[in-house]
């Protein structure tokens, strides 16, 4: 038997730092959107060990990998010793604040228990997910969710009005930015380390009304800070969505990518030749409807 499963992406629409826990993590709040923008894996029941393979040259096939540590866990914990051949065609850029390793692991997890049966359940896969990676448990559901904890704790919300309709382009430089790092450098910013709590709960609101100007002043992302000052390009690539049509601009999780929501897909098709006029084709871009 061979599955092949599709690993999407997401950006935040917010995600604000609360202040650093105790136990090193940081307490936040987010809203994860899914966007349609995937990776593609395939998986088999084959020989007697696990097997990973990459498209990407600069990925690891091995334990480093997410994948592999989200198949080791999935069969100790579901006490399988048949071998499994896994492969990843990456399309997305890696360390771009998009979710995309955290989405091929929970697409392992989802896909090996298909392949097996389903011993395990869906309670027993979110606790894997979120003993690999704090974006892991969103992935496991297809819908935007709130996220709170450390971003472990995901509660899947219908659908949002606002989104109807419209289409996203994104934009990754062409390098990453290292979620620790950013994390590590958010001390420096006392104001974005120890953000209002609630706002993602008033954005969650919002985006089931239609005032943009509203849900614009509700999207904001903390990690932005320390992002902006160390890649001044990133500010101005925000700017310039915004000046040239953007609802909405943001940078995604840690960054590097930049996103853009637009009115509907020719909109975001024109956003990116705008783009694309004013800084050259370097890098990554796609546009997607929502």
């Amino acid at each position: 038997m061979r599955l092949e499963k599709k690993s999407p992406c997401k950006v935040n629409l917010i995600l604000n730092i609360l202040g650093r826990r105790p136990d090193g993590f940081h307490e936040l709040e987010t809203v994860m959107q899914p966007v349609n923008l995937c990776d593609e894996m395939t998986f088999a029941r084959a020989g007697s060990s696990l097997q990973l393979t990459c498209s990407h040259p600069g990925l690891p096939a091995d334990a480093k990998n997410l994948v592999h540590r989200a198949a080791t866990a999935f069969l100790a914990a579901a006490n399988i010793s048949d071998g499994v051949k896994i492969h990843l065609q990456k399309n997305l850029p890696l360390a771009g604040g998009i979710g995309g390793g955290s989405a091929n692991a929970a697409v392992t997890f989802t896909a090996l228990n298909e392949l097996f049966g389903a011993p395990l359940p869906l309670a027993k896969l979110h606790e894997l997910a979120a003993a690999l990676g704090s974006d892991v448990p969103f992935f496991l559901h297809d819908r935007p969710a709130l996220a709170t904890g450390r971003g472990e704790k995901v509660q899947p919300l219908e659908n949002f009005s606002a989104l109807k309709g419209k289409a996203f382009f994104l934009v990754h430089p062409g390098f990453g930015i290292s979620t620790p790092w950013s994390y590590q450098n958010l001390a420096r910013f006392p104001e974005a380390l120890n953000g209002r709590p609630g706002r993602a709960a008033k954005l969650v609101a919002r985006l089931q009304g239609n005032d943009w100007p509203a849900i614009a002043h509700g999207c904001y992302n903390s990690l932005e800070a320390p992002a902006f000052e160390k890649f001044p390009v990133l500010p101005l690539y925000r700017e310039f969505l915004r000046e040239h049509g953007a609802l909405v601009s943001l940078m995604s999780g840690s960054g590097s990518t930049t996103f853009a929501i637009a009115e509907n897909l020719a909109a975001a098709d024109a956003l990116a030749e705008k783009f694309k006029s004013q800084f050259g084709d370097q890098g990554w871009t796609a546009t997607v409807a929502v």
